[in-house]
């Protein structure tokens, strides 16, 4: 792809690298970008810089906030006892979204992957167990994708935590093999949370 300009070369080398973005969907969003008032611009700028700089992750439930304490642990309204431990972010927003679940989260940030070089201490699996430990948790309830990496994480937390007093389940899969939870439909996503099933059930499906 020639370019006339060196600059424009440049914005669009940096587009295309966002995951999803080729070439020339890049191109196509940065002279999208030329064309707006340079004003539309630099709000974007400012607010992608803010983004980076300014955001945090909830030091206890490891999900981005704006705040040391995310909005939904610090909620009076949400039932503290019960933990759905999810992989990322994007997870969180789609339990959300159903809202059937009033309990708080736990962000891993990924899932035990071998063949990715990520282990469970790349996670945030420990600090998990020790939130367990507290003794306020009585349920945690696995919501990964079903896959095997996220049954692998599933079954190394499970074994981390057996032994102490809490309840583990897992939802029910109306979530399909090897779905991603981000993807799921809300009605799907709403009836896996409410119809969750015991983790030791599903290591015997």
């Amino acid at each position: 792809m020639e370019f006339s300009s060196k600059l424009l070369e440049r914005a669009v080398a940096e587009v295309s690298q966002l995951p999803g973005i080729g070439k020339r969907t890049a191109l196509r969003l940065v002279l999208h970008l030329l064309r707006q008032p340079s004003q539309q611009t630099e709000y974007l700028a400012e607010a992608l810089k803010d983004c980076r700089l300014e955001i945090k992750k909830c030091k206890e439930c490891y999900n981005i906030s704006d705040v040391e304490v995310c909005e939904i642990c610090a909620s009076h309204n949400r039932d503290r006892s019960i933990v759905c431990v999810v992989e990322d972010i994007r997870d969180v927003m789609a339990i959300e979204n159903t809202s059937q679940f009033r309990g708080l989260y736990h962000v891993l940030g990924g899932k035990i992957s071998p063949m990715e070089g990520i282990g469970p201490h790349d996670l945030t699996i420990e600090q998990l167990v020790d939130r367990v430990k507290k003794g306020e948790i009585k349920e945690l309830i696995f919501a990964l994708s079903a896959t095997m990496e996220g049954d692998t994480t599933n079954f190394y937390i499970y074994k981390q935590i057996k032994g102490l007093e809490v309840t583990t389940s897992t939802i029910a899969r109306g979530i399909g093999v090897n779905d991603e939870i981000e993807f799921a439909d809300e009605i799907t996503l709403g009836r896996s949370i409410m119809n969750r099933i015991p983790f030791e059930k599903a290591l015997k499906l």
